[in-house]
């Protein structure tokens, strides 16, 4: 049997193989945290788990009826980081009081249920292409919502990035970054060949005209504008990010990727000077350990410092799950629960959930670099993208290598509308990842039938 027909197989089985893993993985933590602190599991810990195993199975079932040739391991690996944020949470709860280990369970039914109802509806990615300038409205529209007075849920830890919707709040940010991938998705691969356009030349560069730098000049100010009246830091540079990425792959012109970095140093260099918060967050990157940094307030290194010593006392093996103190660290089951996790998982575990995310993405550009249209190419290489570089703006600002931000851990931190978005993404890559895999006999048979 050759290579092609191998790979051609459905692969659910491999899935639900790897989904008892996964599951295993996640109902395995939320255990230990009873275990290690030598209680008995109550019945919250038999809720959740049933919860994420019927979730997990229905999204399953969804897959073997909608899209048979995905990626099998996409899910799975979701589905894990999911139930290891799910026991992190939880755990912090019984140090704090919190209810947020409940919040995250219910996120977690509305997202899979969002991201099956996605995966049911949409036969084809392509479809998505009809909306391209309906997705950049739409983009608009969300990151005006924090601004608007009535729904504005205020400036919550520095940042207006909140709406509040009755008892909810909600981030529309988080959204933004799907329906601007869409955006420049279509726009690049119909725009192509325009962008290529012959330029001015500098050495072995050559840049493109003025005139078609357009879409760059408004991704650069639209990233601009979130920093200056949000005061987001990480989505300013997400957004912009995935522009400069989609467009790179679009053109494999590496002008775009210098253009890119130069409006970044700029943008970063201005933002510095003129916004306190920014440069208060640079300063207590650089000086973390100064003790007038570390006791300053606001826009002191504590939060980072206290980080810093947990992860280390957690060492090669970590404490355990429910042995460690990862609640002395502020914020530590949403911006900084990747110190929570190397605190009582350790070295070990880190890596393991680094590799986990590691595999995610691969599996996201694996699709991209199989699909057929240069749609689908650059939405999931913008989608893989757009969570690769949010791991690495928040995991990198826990770990001292560039300034911390306030953006979410994919998956692992509390936050439901960061929860929500990337469920979406997971749902939107399997289907792309369905048409790549799927051979070109049945592909054509299911074009002629949506026809």
């Amino acid at each position: 049997m050759s290579q092609q027909a191998v790979e051609a197989k459905p692969r659910r089985n491999v899935e639900l193989v790897l989904l008892i893993l996964a599951l295993g993985v996640g109902i395995g933590a939320l255990a230990m945290t009873n275990v290690d602190k030598k209680q008995a599991v109550d019945a919250g810990f038999w809720i959740q788990s049933a919860t994420l195993t019927a979730l997990a199975a229905a999204f399953h079932i969804v897959l073997r009826f909608r899209a048979r040739y995905a990626d099998p391991v996409i899910l799975p690996i979701v589905v894990a980081l999911n139930g290891l944020g799910i026991a992190m949470i939880r755990r912090l709860d019984a140090s704090t009081g919190s209810s947020a280990g409940t919040n995250q369970m219910t996120w977690t039914i509305v997202s899979v249920l969002v991201a099956g109802t996605v995966l049911w509806l949409l036969k084809d990615h392509r479809i998505l292409r009809r909306y391209t300038f309906i997705s950049l409205a739409v983009s608009g529209a969300l990151l005006i919502l924090p601004l608007v007075p009535g729904i504005s849920a205020g400036d919550i830890n520095g940042a207006n990035v909140w709406i509040r919707l009755g008892p909810l709040q909600f981030q529309p940010g988080e959204i933004v970054k799907i329906t601007l991938a869409i955006f420049f998705a279509g726009y690049l691969s119909s725009n192509r060949d325009l962008i290529l356009l012959a330029g001015r030349k500098f050495g072995r560069l050559q840049f493109p005209r003025v005139k078609d730098t357009g879409p760059m000049i408004t991704a650069w100010a639209a990233s601009v504008a979130v920093l200056v009246f949000q005061h987001d830091l990480g989505m300013s540079i997400l957004l912009f990010g995935l522009f400069l990425v989609m467009i790179y792959v679009a053109t494999s012109r590496a002008s775009w990727l210098v253009l890119g970095l130069v409006l970044i140093v700029l943008g970063g260099y201005a933002a510095a000077k003129i916004f306190s918060h920014v440069g208060l967050r640079i300063d207590a990157w650089a000086n973390a350990f100064d003790p007038q940094v570390f006791t300053r307030f606001p826009g002191g290194s504590a939060q980072i410092v206290q980080g810093l010593f947990g992860m280390a006392d957690g060492g090669l093996i970590g404490k355990g799950l429910g042995l460690g103190s990862p609640d002395l660290v502020p914020f530590a089951n949403s911006d900084m629960i990747i110190a929570s996790m190397g605190e009582e998982l350790g070295l070990v575990g880190l890596f393991a959930i680094v590799l986990l995310y590691l595999l995610l993405f691969t599996r996201g550009f694996r699709a991209a670099l199989g699909i057929r249209d240069a749609f689908g190419k650059l939405l999931a290489c913008g989608l893989s993208f757009s969570m690769a570089l949010q791991c690495f703006i928040i995991i990198g600002g826990v770990t001292r290598l560039i300034p911390l931000t306030g953006l979410t851990t994919p998956f692992l931190s509390a936050g439901g509308s960061s929860l929500l978005a990337n469920w979406i993404i997971v749902a939107l890559l399997l289907r792309i990842s369905d048409a790549a895999r799927r051979p070109q006999a049945v592909a054509h048979r299911a074009e002629q039938v949506a026809a």
